[in-house]
């Protein structure tokens, strides 16, 4: 009993010496304090089995006349005693961390945050996604409506538009619960035994490619979208779950909510703690990288602007009109803040982000109520500075300053006049100006971008 009551002024001497060391040592002087305290628990836990066990046999084991009574009430104080002296231990060295770890900037684990990074294609959320996804805590999923939009067929407009979005929302509901199970339904083939070599851009979420979610791929077993850095097998759906699950926070892209009001019931779900980030990018840079990216779907715009032969279809410029509105109409219901949406929206353009990467990471942490980790911000200087932009159409490294205005440069002046009339309220909205020519859609030295978006509308 002297050498254990002692161990908390030693324990003391030892914090003294590395308080104000870095934050490496206060971990590591944290981590030995528990496996002492775990042990000195376990030591107490087996004491307290053998007293309740086999109480009688202690006045043997000591060679005394004492009854037996007497003898297990001895015990029992001296237990208590241990007990309490433990428990003051656990309480002080917790105090002294959380302590130490103020000193040092580390703040103590928050609530549980829900992230929906809502934007449409080609907006650069894959690569504004990424600011979460280097996140240690936070569980990042990439586009996992994509097998909803692929499963479940319908037309746009009217009353088959809302169904839609409400298959969407409920999918989504369940995902930001950690439920990945639901998606079994709509993957292609469906996963047998809760394994599955098809979930969409896998490899684009850091989490199910991490231990323990990652496990010993399988000979014969062809990966769909497999994780980028390591080999991994068919993913495990329980451990992916079980996995979101550990993770602090939970954070999750899509490009498939399209109205913003759906969410409601999101916001009011006393089970999340929802905060949506929208991002918006110029409708002329979007439809100029859509015309690269998806080439075949813009056959006949490309063809009206370079020969100027077939007229461009007025659906597909309804279309455009349509998706505009969208856009600002959630837009505008966000920035008016209704009771529900206080506090849980935010409004990012694409163009902030790319002149000014970190700062807007921040921002958005700052936002969403979670403190980023060095990582995070490695991963931004690391890609915001590649030469040119990587490989592929989801590429996400960016040479953002240089990056987000070759758009000007690419796009034919009269598709980029298509745009603006049919765009119009939302490119005003978000501080996008309107080009009167081809020489000032070209000239650098004008800029297309007021100095901010909204805050807020009335």
């Amino acid at each position: 009993m002297e050498r254990r009551s002692a161990l908390p002024q030693d324990f003391w001497e030892v914090l003294h010496c590395l308080k104000m060391r870095s934050k490496y040592a206060v971990l590591l002087v944290f981590v030995v304090g528990l496996v002492i305290i775990e042990k000195e628990n376990n030591f107490i836990s087996r004491v307290s089995d053998k007293l309740k066990q086999s109480p009688q046999m202690l006045p043997e084991a000591n060679e005394t006349e004492t009854s037996p009574v007497p003898a297990e009430n001895g015990s029992l104080a001296s237990l208590r005693q241990l007990d309490t002296a433990f428990s003051q231990l656990r309480t002080r060295l917790r105090n002294v961390t959380l302590q130490l770890a103020g000193e040092l900037g580390m703040a103590a684990p928050g609530p549980r945050r829900h992230v929906l990074l809502m934007a449409t294609t080609r907006t650069g959320s894959s690569f504004v996604g990424e600011f979460f996804n280097q996140q240690g805590n936070i569980f990042y999923l990439f586009e996992p409506l994509w097998h909803i939009e692929r499963t479940v067929t319908f037309e746009p407009g009217g009353a088959n538009a809302v169904g839609s979005a409400l298959v969407y929302r409920d999918v989504l509901q369940q995902l930001l619960l950690c439920d990945l199970y639901i998606l079994e339904s709509f993957i292609s083939p469906a996963p047998e035994e809760h394994l599955t070599a098809a979930l969409f851009r896998r490899g684009s979420s850091r989490s199910l490619c991490e231990e323990p979610v990652c496990t010993p791929g399988l000979k014969k077993v062809f990966e769909k979208y497999h994780c980028k850095n390591r080999r991994c097998g068919p993913l495990n759906i329980t451990l992916a779950a079980e996995a979101c699950r550990r993770k602090q926070h939970m954070a999750l892209k899509t490009v498939r909510i399209r109205q913003l009001e759906f969410l409601q019931p999101l916001a009011e779900d006393p089970r999340l703690d929802l905060r949506v980030i929208q991002l918006v990018r110029d409708p002329r840079a979007v439809l100029a990288s859509r015309m690269v990216a998806f080439s075949g779907k813009y056959e006949s715009w490309k063809k009206w602007a370079a020969e100027g032969e077939a007229p461009l279809q007025e659906d597909e410029v309804q279309r455009l009109r349509g998706n505009c509105e969208n856009i600002r109409l959630s837009a505008e219901l966000g920035l008016r803040q209704p009771r529900w949406l206080q506090g849980r929206y935010m409004l990012v353009r694409y163009e902030d982000v790319a002149r000014a990467p970190l700062r807007k990471a921040l921002e958005m942490y700052r936002f969403a109520g979670i403190h980023p980790t060095p990582q995070v911000e490695e991963w931004i200087r690391a890609n915001t500075q590649a030469p040119q932009d990587g490989n592929g159409i989801y590429s996400t490294q960016k040479n953002s300053s240089e990056q987000f205005e070759k758009w000007r440069f690419s796009i034919p002046f009269k598709l980029a006049q298509v745009v603006q009339d049919a765009c119009e309220p939302a490119m005003r909205l978000f501080g996008y100006k309107l080009a009167s020519s081809a020489q000032e859609l070209t000239n650098r030295s004008l800029s297309l971008l007021e100095e901010g978006p909204p805050t807020r509308v009335t």
